[in-house]
């Protein structure tokens, strides 16, 4: 899982910047929903250190993105997750976008909350990871982004 923040002169490049930023621009991401598979790992790393791959690999991932464009006005994004308590690494993943740190905390612990109160209350938090902007004249993205796995493209088969 990494973070990152961008500028740009459209709201979709200071997504570009962002994601440029949390070490994922050169993929396609297929966002996925907010289960952890049993066994999995959850590491916080820096852009640098997300997974690496070829230009334009799908990254299955979970995301949250915000945007500010007005200056003064802040874009905040955040994910966090819990486990199982039954050791299995199994667990969830929420994600969230807001104007400010305390809505997107806020957010972030009622959801994992309501989840686990779905799930029978078998799950407890374990941590999260939250970033913000401030737009002061261009657009601002702020990003967070649990990657699950990379795939490549396979060469078509071409008809002769």
């Amino acid at each position: 899982m990494s973070a990152g923040t961008g500028t740009g002169r459209t709201t979709l490049a200071a997504f570009d910047a962002a994601l440029a930023d949390a070490g994922v621009s050169d993929f396609n991401l297929v966002r996925l929903s907010s289960i952890v598979p049993p066994g999995s790992r959850i590491l916080e790393v820096d852009g640098p250190e997300q997974l690496r791959g070829d230009h334009g690999d799908a990254l299955f991932c979970v995301y949250a993105r915000a945007h500010a464009s007005l200056p003064g006005h802040e874009a905040w994004a955040g994910v966090a997750w819990s486990r199982r308590d039954d050791g299995s690494g199994a667990g969830l993943f929420v994600e969230h976008e807001g104007p400010s740190h305390e809505q997107v905390s806020s957010d972030l612990t009622h959801s994992l909350e309501d989840l686990s109160a779905t799930r029978g209350g078998a799950y407890e938090p374990e941590g999260r990871r939250v970033v913000g902007i401030r737009c002061d004249t261009l657009p601002v993205c702020a990003v967070v982004v649990a990657t699950f796995r990379r795939v490549g493209w396979e060469e078509p088969d071409h008809e002769r």
